[in-house]
């Protein structure tokens, strides 16, 4: 067989795949409220369930608090259709125009770029760098259960 005609049989066919995905609606952007993010908590950290929850108001990230005592924050993000969580104990944390920006020492998750109103922004930036819900002033997150 020509290569050129192998050339589109093979772009057709990755074409073909990517339309049906669509129109069958497994391309959806999830959104995240308090249960979905610690549903994917706990889907990749099954040993640290989660005690607090703060989800942005675009639903597309939040924060994760462990239960007491054990460490680091943690951060679920929306990655098309599906979640990602990372916990935050090795990163590099800057701001940007429009939200913050995450880079992990992971080649599978090499950053994330959250998109936060304003007053999130000065708010998760406080909580992430003193890994502590408490560094919050006058938050609105979701509580079950304090950490001590």
């Amino acid at each position: 067989m020509p290569l050129q005609i192998l050339l589109i049989l093979v772009v057709g066919g990755i074409g073909a795949v990517a339309v049906l995905l669509h129109l069958t609606g497994r391309s959806r952007q999830t959104y995240l409220d308090e249960g979905k993010a610690r549903a994917a908590w706990s889907r990749q950290f099954p040993e640290q369930p989660a005690a607090r929850v703060l989800v942005a108001q675009n639903g597309k990230a939040a924060l994760v608090a462990p239960e007491a005592g054990q460490p680091p924050l943690g951060l679920v993000w929306s990655f098309g259709a599906d979640t990602v969580a990372r916990d935050l104990q090795s990163h590099h944390l800057s701001q940007t125009a429009w939200g913050l920006r995450l880079q992990f020492s992971d080649f599978g998750a090499p950053q994330a770029d959250l998109r936060l109103s304003p007053a999130e922004i000065e708010q998760w930036h406080r909580i992430i760098a003193a890994q502590s819900f408490d560094a919050a002033s006058g938050e609105q997150s979701n509580t079950a259960g304090r950490p001590s």
